[in-house]
């Protein structure tokens, strides 16, 4: 099983990405250790998560999510 996932980082802007365990990929971007973004914005929340079943279909589905707008993402989030 896959996640995807979207982060609010410490200046507000929003981070998506994909795991197989949110709680540790979560612990990783607040240790610095999972991106370079992350590192350099910080974290303060999860605000978005979405299973998914194989790997491809999270990796489509995140790339699906990076091309929406700011606004498109928040009402997403606001849907869930």
């Amino acid at each position: 099983m896959y996640f995807v996932y979207i982060i609010e980082c410490a200046d507000k802007s929003l981070y998506t990405g994909i795991t197989t365990d949110v709680k540790r990929r979560f612990e990783e971007h607040k240790q610095g250790t999972a991106s370079r973004y992350t590192r350099a914005k910080g974290v303060r929340r999860i605000l978005y998560t979405e299973r998914r079943r194989t790997k491809s279909s999270a990796l489509k589905r995140e790339w699906e999510i990076k091309k929406l707008a700011r606004k498109e993402k928040f009402e997403l989030i606001r849907r869930a």
